[in-house]
């Protein structure tokens, strides 16, 4: 397990495994990359970061990652795998289940509600980019990013 504090000053801990889980995951991330960049969505208040998002009734967490990527980037990804998850907490703690998955096809970006751009990032790109979500300048993302590496051969 890694442990860190996030800029909002909360303790994070962030695990390769699948479970068990202190709090069961309702949120998911993903990581996907293609032709050496990374996916990344535009938060019309919170800046570039992967996608990701709350999972729907009666829908599994691949499924929600899997729709998400779409919702926010208009890019259909296959073969999402478990990588990771993180438990946040706040006064009521939640967890991120996070995913990878390949690239199956990309659409016409169209901006909608809170998503105003789609970036595919360089690792250099991504690290220097001025305007990353909180969450992605953290320890943990730099962990994330470090070992997916290392688990992820197909990139």
């Amino acid at each position: 397990m890694f442990t860190f504090i996030d800029e909002n000053g909360l303790r994070v801990d962030l695990r390769f495994d699948e479970g068990p889980f202190e709090v069961e995951p309702r949120h998911v991330l993903a990581i996907v990359k293609y032709k050496d960049k990374w996916l990344c969505t535009e938060h019309i208040r919170r800046g570039v970061e992967f996608p990701g998002g709350k999972q729907e009734e009666g829908e599994t967490l691949i499924e929600a990652a899997i729709r998400e990527v779409y919702e926010e980037t208009q890019v259909k990804v296959t073969d999402a795998k478990w990588f990771a998850y993180y438990i946040v907490h706040d006064e009521v703690p939640f967890c991120k289940a996070v995913f990878t998955a390949r690239v199956e096809a990309i659409e016409t970006f169209v901006g909608e509600f809170e998503t105003v751009a789609r970036h595919w990032l360089t690792e250099e790109e991504l690290r220097a980019h001025p305007n990353l979500s909180f969450y992605m300048r953290d320890d943990g993302m730099k962990k994330m990013l470090q070992e997916v590496k290392t688990h992820v051969r197909q990139w």
